[in-house]
């Protein structure tokens, strides 16, 4: 494909989720995804066919770094408690870097009621829940992790408590290092549930 083309279609994705940051995901017009690219809408509809179209790449886009995540836990041979750290750094690093991102986490109940995202929504959270629920799972198997706690329960608290601190730094207006906070929580959920 055609470099320019890969370009202006990155850049529309990109300048879509400052919108959906700015406004909320009811608020993403292409109108002013091309106001702001200073493109016109048409220019939109030659890449993206839909407005859905165009939010299934900014949820691409959103989950782009998720295999290659789980793909370095295992190459590193991580135990389950440094993997479970790992993965929460390189999100929460990610985000802190681009904090506009996290608007989409905050999408997640919207765009699960439209049919033709239902699926991607689903799949996305679920690879990230699935990967802590098996993680922890195989904590619990070689003595890491306590059995007092079911994994996917377990998995839910570390999720939950991602997406709530995210949540929080967003409310305040990113004036926290996002960073440090989800780590020390999460490092405080697995000391609580570690052998």
């Amino acid at each position: 494909m055609d470099k320019s083309l890969l370009h202006r279609k990155e850049a529309i994705i990109v300048t879509s989720i400052e919108v959906i940051n700015d406004y909320g995901i009811q608020g993403l017009s292409t109108r002013e995804v091309a106001n702001r690219q200073g493109i016109s809408e048409g220019t939109i509809f030659k890449h993206f066919r839909t407005k859905n179209e165009l939010i299934l790449a900014i949820l691409d886009h959103y989950s782009q770094y998720d295999v290659d995540i789980v793909e370095s836990i295992k190459l590193k041979k991580l135990k389950p408690k440094a993997a479970i750290i790992y993965f929460i750094n390189a999100f929460a690093g990610y985000y802190q870097n681009y904090p506009q991102i996290t608007a989409i986490t905050q999408t997640y109940d919207v765009l699960s009621h439209d049919p033709k995202l239902e699926d991607k929504i689903k799949g996305i959270f679920m690879n990230r829940y699935g990967f802590f629920e098996a993680t922890i799972a195989e904590g619990q198997k070689t003595g890491e992790i306590t059995q007092s706690i079911d994994s996917e329960k377990l998995a839910g608290i570390i999720w939950g408590s991602f997406s709530t601190a995210c949540l929080r730094w967003r409310l305040s207006g990113y004036n926290f290092p996002l960073k440090d906070y989800i780590l020390t929580t999460i490092e405080t959920v697995l000391k609580a549930f570690s052998l």
